[in-house]
């Protein structure tokens, strides 16, 4: 008896060995790839690979063991029966179909690895039915525990064989199937043949009908050859298939490329392509990006999951940067069809666009969009906490409501974004001098509040304000040609002056309007008495807005006479305000309220229409005198406002006067002067009234064209009483005699008054004396020609005891 375990280095020709691993080899891997056709394939087609795949893995299988066999040479008389050889060709083919098939079950939990162990089942029915086909003069004695080893080996091989060549994944899956298949087929057969024990035996006789040993080679030469054609048959679709991939993953990938989103297609939870975008979003390579996990970029379970199960739904996530960083983005799941098969292809947009422009609105919402404070809404849910916390915890909680001094004058002079650039200021000025605890609004315009909780005593605020008047200050210094910057504050404190946000916030307004009153650049607090007069105050500027709908205001005339002659050489022009309730209202009440809120300039307009228009009527051509506030002059359009005016009046520019302070000058020296230029251009005469009240008199008599010098009232009052007030008037009429200047003495109301002007020269005067200021019908006879247009003549003692009458 010998052994075939025994035999196969001696008398099995190892070349034949060689030719069936490497049968086997070509059979496993034609068969596997042919398989992975089947499971992206569906109905018919899905039939028809699994028989190609299950034809080649038998043939090749039934071929490997037969040509093994063939290899071995036993030295005795043999042959195969021919019925059991088919018998076992078929069997291989089917079985291995059944188990392929199976293994190609997705909805079977285990299907790779059950289908996998029925192919290594087929193997080992395929080997024993064909050793049973084996006849030799002798008898066939099997090894049990060898028989049982090799079954096993085969099932067990078979079914790891499986559930690695269907791994999803790249082709380096389908590769190792192969050769753990082709191991399946090898271990099986030499393990099996190990089980074999010839006993040579004379009476055993090969029979008539068994096939030679040459026949059976032609049959396993067809059976390769068929193994071999299948082999190239799948190769070829095999490189086929993986071109029109890579043509549709290129074409893919160049669309993807193009997509501003980051863009991937995942296989389950492995990541199979990325575009650019993707890329550059997590700072990964796109290319290297291919097999890693979705746990990558989303460590989160949860939106793992919720990604992979929810398709079309948009969900907002954070998606991580190699470096660790998060950054926020929205995905949205969709399935394609890529490398023909179902995939999840998955779009990511960046979000941190938005999310800043999230922020940023709501940041807006809260916050003034020049300087950055907190708005008023802020403002007021602080004020609100801030109140209800004093109350509890017994502290005082001071508000101080601030505005700029002269700010419009900024705006009007300089333009809005130098306005702009003060409110900045203030913001970063101010803001450095307050507590943490303390808390700075815009509450619109220039105005500005600060909530100053947790105080100890009243003075504490009192001491902030100074604080931040002093902040102004120092940031004025370098402040160039922009006017300088100070504030007026008033500082209302609760529970003392009250206890709602309302209440006091009006407090608060109410003091810093004493502020402004008082002098500017200050502050106040609170005091009861203070309301009254604040809305008293703010009821004139309200019912002033409509004063010129309502016809209330009207112009009045006053003469202005010349001195040496007696003429009236002219009138000027002076705003009345008929209130139906009030009556007569204080110019020096209204009008520097009309300054204030820029009222002035539609009611300045006005006047000077009506003053031109009713002096263009005249039959005789006196001069008419005409007011213009600071914020008339600095406007960009006065020049244009005035000829219009003159054009449609038809009054001759040289009778008409513009009467200027000197405040009106030092604001912007270069612009009044421009303005100052154009109107002496068209022929009107510029007067400086208040002359002596300014800051600058004799270097502004040089540098502006002035024709007529007004001495203020307030200087003529005192010239009989006062010898500095002389002196005074004395020095302007010898400073307007040496400029060639004429001069006229404002607020003339008594003879002996009139008596000094004339006898030092003095030009023309104009007051009480000479005429009140009156309707201009009360003067026809002069603007007319209907009667005289003589004041006294002469200063004889008849004539001023007379005109002294007269003044009376």
């Amino acid at each position: 008896m010998f052994t075939v375990y025994n035999c196969i280095a001696h008398q099995h020709d190892l070349r034949l060995v060689a030719l069936a691993a490497v049968i086997c080899a070509l059979a496993s891997s034609t068969a596997i790839s042919i398989l992975h056709h089947a499971g992206k394939s569906e109905g018919i087609k899905w039939w028809l690979w699994l028989a190609v795949s299950a034809m080649a893995s038998g043939f090749g299988t039934w071929a490997t063991h037969f040509v093994a066999m063939l290899a071995y040479v036993p030295g005795v008389p043999n042959g195969y029966n021919l019925s059991l050889t088919l018998l076992s060709l078929l069997a291989v083919i089917v079985l291995t179909g059944v188990g392929l098939g199976v293994g190609l079950a997705k909805a079977i939990p285990g299907a790779a690895g059950f289908g996998g162990a029925i192919v290594g089942g087929a193997i080992a029915t395929m080997h024993f039915t064909a050793m049973a086909a084996f006849e030799v003069e002798g008898r066939i004695v099997w090894d049990p525990d060898l028989v049982a080893a090799s079954i096993i080996i085969s099932m067990v091989i078979g079914a790891l064989a499986l559930i690695v060549a269907l791994r999803e994944g790249s082709v380096k899956w389908q590769i190792a199937g192969a050769v753990v298949l082709t191991i399946a087929i090898c271990s099986n057969h030499f393990v099996a043949m190990g089980a074999v024990s010839i006993v040579p035996d004379p009476n055993v006789i090969v029979s008539a009908s068994a096939l030679p040993a040459s026949w059976v080679a032609v049959a396993v030469a067809f059976a390769s050859f068929t193994v071999i054609l299948l082999a190239f048959a799948g190769m070829t679709l095999d490189n086929r298939e993986r071109r029109l991939i890579e043509r549709e993953a290129d074409r893919m990938r160049g669309l993807a490329n193009a997509a501003v989103e980051g863009l991937f297609v995942c296989d389950g939870e492995i990541i199979i392509t990325a575009n650019e975008s993707f890329a550059t979003l997590t700072g990964a390579d796109a290319q290297a990006m291919v097999g890693m996990k979705l746990a990558d970029f989303f460590p989160a379970e949860a939106i793992r999951l919720k990604l992979l199960g929810q398709v079309n739904t948009s969900i907002e996530t954070e998606v991580r940067h190699i470096d660790g960083i998060s950054t926020p983005v929205e995905v949205i799941q969709h399935r394609v069809n890529y490398g023909g098969r179902q995939q999840i292809a998955v779009a990511v947009r960046d979000l941190q666009a938005r999310k800043k422009a999230e922020q940023h609105i709501r940041f807006m919402a809260h916050h003034d969009a020049l300087t950055g404070l907190p708005n008023r809404t802020s403002f007021n849910e602080k004020l609100d906490q801030e109140i209800a916390a004093a109350l509890s915890c017994g502290q005082l909680l001071a508000v101080l409501c601030l505005d700029l001094d002269r700010f419009k004058e900024v705006n009007d002079l300089f333009g809005h974004a130098a306005g702009d650039a003060v409110l900045q200021t203030v913001a970063t000025c101010i803001g450095s001098v307050l507590d943490s605890g303390q808390m700075m609004a815009r509450l619109g315009g220039d105005e500005f509040a600060i909530i100053a909780p947790g105080l100890s005593d009243p003075a504490v605020a009192g001491h902030i304000a100074e604080k931040i008047m002093g902040a102004l200050r120092i940031a004025s210094e370098p402040a160039g040609h922009v006017s300088h910057i100070s504030s007026s504050i008033g500082i209302a404190i609760c529970p003392t002056d009250a206890i709602d946000r309302q209440a006091l916030l009006t407090d608060a307004d109410t003091a810093l309007y004493r502020a402004k009153k008082d002098g500017r650049d200050t502050y106040r607090f609170f005091e009861p008495t203070m309301g009254a007069q604040l809305r008293d105050r703010r009821v004139i500027e309200h019912e002033l807005r409509h004063a010129l709908a309502r016809q209330e205001l009207h112009v009045v005339y006053q003469p202005q006479t010349d001195i040496k002659s007696g003429e009236i050489v002219g009138f000027e022009a002076l705003l009345r305000w008929n209130h139906s309730s009030r009556g007569e209202v204080s110019p020096t009440i209204f009008l520097p309220i009309a300054e204030e809120c820029g009222t002035i300039i539609q009611i300045g307009e006005w006047v000077m229409r009506a003053a031109c228009q009713e002096a263009a009527n005249w039959s005789h051509p006196l001069n008419i005198a005409v007011n213009v506030s600071a914020i008339q002059l600095h406007q960009a359009d006065f020049c244009q406002l005035v000829r219009e005016v003159l054009v449609m009046s038809g009054l001759s520019p040289q009778r008409l006067e513009i009467e200027i302070t000197e405040t009106a000058l030092i604001r912007d020296l270069v612009r009044a002067l421009t303005t100052l230029r154009q109107l002496k251009a068209m022929g009107v005469r510029i007067a400086m009234d208040d002359f002596g009240t300014g800051y600058a008199s004799l270097s502004n008599l040089h540098a502006f064209p002035f024709d007529k010098i007004k001495i203020d009232g307030s200087f003529i009052k005192s010239v009989n009483s006062n010898e500095q007030a002389a002196t005074i008037v004395r020095a302007v009429l010898g400073l307007g005699r040496g400029l060639g200047l004429p001069v006229l003495a404002e607020g003339v109301e008594t003879f002996s008054e009139l008596k000094f002007l004339a006898d030092e020269h003095c030009d023309e005067a104009q007051g009480y004396l000479l005429g009140e200021p009156a309707p201009i019908e009360n003067f026809r006879y002069l603007t007319h020609g209907c009667g005289t247009r003589s004041a006294p003549q002469a200063l004889n003692a008849q004539s001023v005891r007379a005109a002294h009458a007269a003044g009376q």
